[in-house]
């Protein structure tokens, strides 16, 4: 893919929808900037899966060969009691590696690593800038003027948001967050723990309790895991930017839980890479608006709820990109090409499996009692191609090619 253009883009965010465009656009020849708020590359995140679409557009981008030397080892994913026994568990042969455990999957930062290798090894116009972001956005007919926090000010064609799902670039352009944002439910949080001796090697386990659930997911590196938390609780604003508030909530609901819950709480305060936030659904009535553009999270988050939201980033960074390069002159037009192109993907990944957090985390102990037999069911010869179903829901997607 190659275009003479003399188009300059900034890119706010630095995650793998943010890189993954960058990546593209940069092989097309044109000029990119990337912000990136956090002062390095965020390590750790949950791990995540290339199925369907989102493995082919890896596999057109070239990035498989870096994927698989950092391929987490499955097997499967177990269901586990408060003594640690099986409840059930579904192993990656089950579902010809199409289940809850897909046979590609990779941390969410070691992926973002493969994408930064490969940006480094493309020869173009790439100014890259940790610890730094967007503060005003300015936009005519001709072009972009972006304001930073560092006091510059600088002209672009063409502003890509891709800063998350409580995007800045969003609320300057299209306005406050909860104009756009559907609480689902509860929390999620996610951290990096040592292996604890318990945890079953190669194998993702599941602990559920009334109204939350924690899990161990082994890391690429066998010393490590990590910890996976789901919260079903009312949305509290105050929880934003606190964590010792945020530790709290997740002690307190994981008090009694038994299993591995005194090692995983045992981890919360040290833990360098702690993530804690709501889950929400973000859709967008459009995703362009004059010369800037969404992308990623801050477009169309579905939430970790639908494993989805790498592919969606991905997927989504791939169009956006085909589109601008086939049309440099005419960033309208392929803007929306781009928003044509992937919204059919789009209503498909931000499906909920299952019913969403009232199925997966049941709020007494009749109802974990009966989520535990559907999961027994769904292990079944006769249901598999059920479950295969639900967490496949874009295998039809055609992809274009560019």
């Amino acid at each position: 893919m190659s275009t003479n253009t003399n188009l300059r883009i900034l890119i706010a965010g630095g995650g793998i929808a943010g890189n993954a465009v960058a990546l593209q656009l940069l092989r097309a020849g044109i000029a990119v900037t990337v912000v990136e708020r956090a002062g390095s590359p965020r390590p750790g995140g949950q791990a995540v899966d290339l199925r369907g679409p989102s493995r082919e557009v890896a596999e057109r981008m070239g990035l498989m060969e870096g994927i698989r030397k950092y391929l987490l080892h499955e097997k499967g994913m177990r269901v586990v009691n408060a003594e640690g026994g099986d409840v059930y568990r579904w192993s990656m042969e089950m579902f010809d590696g199409k289940g809850p455990v897909a046979d590609i999957e990779i941390s969410r930062g070691d992926l973002n690593g493969v994408l930064l290798t490969e940006l480094a090894g493309v020869a173009g116009d790439l100014d890259y800038r940790y610890g730094e972001w967007i503060e005003t956005i300015d936009q005519d007919a001709d072009g972009v003027t972006v304001g930073f926090q560092s006091g510059v000010s600088e002209r672009y064609d063409l502003v890509i948001g891709a800063d998350g799902v409580h995007s800045r670039t969003r609320k300057l352009v299209f306005g406050p967050e909860e104009q756009f944002t559907t609480f689902l439910g509860g929390y999620m949080s996610f951290y990096t723990v040592p292996t604890p001796a318990q945890a079953e090697q190669d194998w993702m386990s599941m602990h559920v309790v009334p109204r939350a659930s924690i899990g161990i997911r082994p890391d690429f590196d066998p010393a490590t895991a990590k910890a996976i938390i789901t919260l079903r609780t009312d949305q509290n604003p105050a929880l934003r930017g606190d964590v010792t508030a945020q530790r709290k909530l997740i002690r307190d609901m994981l008090a009694e839980a038994g299993w591995l819950a005194p090692e995983v709480l045992a981890e919360l305060e040290q833990a360098t890479d702690f993530y804690f936030d709501e889950l929400v659904r973000v859709d967008m009535p459009t995703l362009s608006a004059g010369r800037v553009t969404l992308l990623g999270d801050s477009a169309f988050c579905g939430s970790p709820m639908t494993g989805m939201g790498t592919a969606m980033a991905i997927v989504g960074a791939y169009l956006l990109a085909g589109e601008i390069a086939a049309t440099p002159a005419d960033l309208a037009g392929a803007l929306a090409r781009y928003e044509a192109q992937v919204t059919p993907f789009l209503d498909k990944a931000k499906e909920l499996p299952g019913g969403g957090i009232k199925m997966m985390l049941p709020t007494s102990k009749f109802g974990l009692k009966a989520m535990q037999q559907v999961g027994k069911l769904m292990a079944t010869k006769a249901f598999r191609p059920v479950m295969m179903k639900m967490l496949d829901q874009t295998e039809d997607y055609v992809l274009p090619s560019y």
